[in-house]
């Protein structure tokens, strides 16, 4: 479960990266960023911590790929995906007509493959 999580992560944050980073660099707001909203600092913000949350997930595997999954590199990502979990469940009540929205719609299903990892990794970090 740990790379399932790592690599969803991972194909869902570079194409979204890449849409809002060339809305940002343009200026511009397309329909593939209408959800996220017009651009704003807070938008930014957000992009920011995308791709934190990107690089990180590239980190993870990496060091899965090369060493296996050590408990440091599962300890790692328990904490990353409990933070994406507390985060993504948040939007479906602070975000107005959240269950219309695609991406509050994909943030509950990430948070729930993610709760399934953590899960799978908790006994073993216990």
């Amino acid at each position: 479960m740990l790379v399932i999580s790592l690599l969803l992560n991972i194909a869902v944050l570079i194409p979204v990266v890449t849409v809002l980073v060339i809305g940002a660099r343009r200026g511009v707001n397309s329909a593939a960023q209408a959800p996220w909203g017009e651009r704003t600092p807070a938008r930014d913000i957000l992009l920011a911590i995308y791709i934190a949350i990107l690089v990180v997930s590239i980190a993870l595997l990496a060091g899965v790929a090369l060493g296996g999954a050590t408990v440091a590199i599962e300890a790692a990502a328990a904490a990353l995906f409990t933070v994406q979990i507390v985060y993504k469940a948040l939007t479906a009540v602070t975000v107005r007509d959240a269950l219309r929205n695609p991406v509050v719609l994909s943030n509950l299903g990430i948070a729930v493959v993610h709760g399934v990892t953590v899960a799978t990794l908790a006994p073993g970090l216990i």
